[in-house]
């Protein structure tokens, strides 16, 4: 039987859920790598994740979105540096705060797959970030540099197929 794509009807609370889906998938994977995690809710970052194993500490900012058919590769906007809205000096005040390492979660979810990607914000520094110092950081979703994120034993990257079985025809 072929694989019907799960639709996308959007409710009022969506954007929301999404975000905790985010958060909550990486408190999942984590935690099934040994972390010992929490969700906190804190100015510039989500969840806090500590490896009993190597003693580290990850302050985690989650970006969640939801791409409709045509709009997969659309990048997802990390951090601004807006004089008013300086996220990364956010992520890096409440990571001192907490004696964490900054980290970058970003979670896509689209009709027929969802994808997870972690990466610390020094890696993303070095190797991603963008010259030219634009007024927000992006998460390019485009197959070039997706293939970069999977060659990049740095970017923790899972990638999860969405299926539809049974379900609602509201």
């Amino acid at each position: 039987m072929p694989h019907k794509p799960i639709d996308i009807e959007k409710s009022s609370r969506h954007q929301k859920i999404t975000g905790d889906l985010g958060e909550h998938l990486i408190c999942n994977w984590l935690s099934r790598s040994g972390f010992e995690v929490t969700i906190v809710d804190h100015t510039g970052i989500d969840v806090i994740a500590y490896s009993p194993k190597t003693k580290e500490r990850l302050g985690i900012t989650v970006k969640s979105r939801t791409r409709n058919p045509r709009k997969e590769k659309t990048a997802v906007n990390l951090l601004s540096y807006r004089k008013s809205k300086n996220d990364r000096q956010k992520v890096v005040d409440a990571c001192k705060a907490f004696g964490c390492e900054p980290w970058i979660a970003v979670y896509v979810e689209t009709t027929d797959y969802a994808d997870v990607f972690l990466i610390s914000l020094e890696n993303y520094d070095s190797k991603y970030q963008s010259s030219k110092k634009p007024a927000i950081d992006k998460w390019k979703m485009g197959p070039k540099h997706l293939e970069a994120y999977d060659k990049d034993d740095k970017v923790m990257h899972l990638h999860l197929k969405l299926e539809e079985k049974n379900w609602f025809k509201l």
